[in-house]
């Protein structure tokens, strides 16, 4: 089984059964600086703290100071931090939790850098709507009939078909973050075909 840690961002708090669902369960959690607080007011700690640490509370960082690891480059922001961190440390997959909410920079940010992470490490994203996943190459998603999806082209030059869509893409370039959302699964598994460039998939939960 892979060694899996949960990444906990400093955005929107989970609200949703499934991401608190994933938070409850896992055997690891790292915390970006900022997210800490709302953390221990679930009755969880973190197993490190990774970011420049600048949002980090005086008392949180004097309580937790056997496992703060300060990384202040200005080239990435703290949520690679993390990532970078657990990879480091041999994680070899990544569920990232808080990553979207509060701004729309940060989270439109945080979800574009998926494509970057799933190079190195498989990862996944979830929110309180849904879950969000990176392809680098053609590939198949599991999901259910009827489950909403929406795609997106990193490359907008990329040549994408589909099987399992309601509406179907037949080698469509995604040259606008509108083109393929709001779509329908058809099947248990939906097939994405693509060259090069990656892929961000965004999968409705059912409720």
């Amino acid at each position: 089984m892979q060694s899996e840690a949960v990444i906990l961002a400093d955005g929107s708090f989970p609200e949703h059964s499934v991401p608190l669902e994933y938070l409850r369960k896992a055997r690891h959690i790292i915390c970006c600086d900022g997210s800490v607080s709302s953390l221990i007011m679930t009755g969880l700690e973190p197993e490190a703290i990774v970011g420049d640490l600048d949002s980090l509370d005086n008392s949180m960082a004097e309580r937790f100071s056997d496992r703060l690891y300060k990384d202040a480059g200005q080239e990435t922001n703290d949520l690679t931090k993390a990532v970078r961190w657990c990879i480091k440390n041999g994680f070899e997959r990544l569920v990232i939790l808080g990553a979207t909410g509060k701004r729309e920079d940060h989270t439109i940010g945080n979800i574009s850098l998926l494509a970057e992470y799933s190079k190195e490490v498989d990862v996944i994203m979830v929110t309180d709507t849904g879950m969000i996943s990176p392809l680098i190459k053609s590939g198949s998603v599991k999901c259910f009939p009827g489950q909403q999806i929406s795609v997106f082209s990193i490359d907008p030059e990329t040549e994408i078909t589909s099987a399992g869509l309601k509406y179907p893409l037949r080698g469509m370039k995604l040259q606008n973050w509108w083109r393929a959302t709001l779509n329908e699964a058809t099947a248990y598994t939906i097939e994405l075909r693509f060259g090069e460039g990656s892929l961000i998939v965004y999968q409705k939960f059912s409720e």
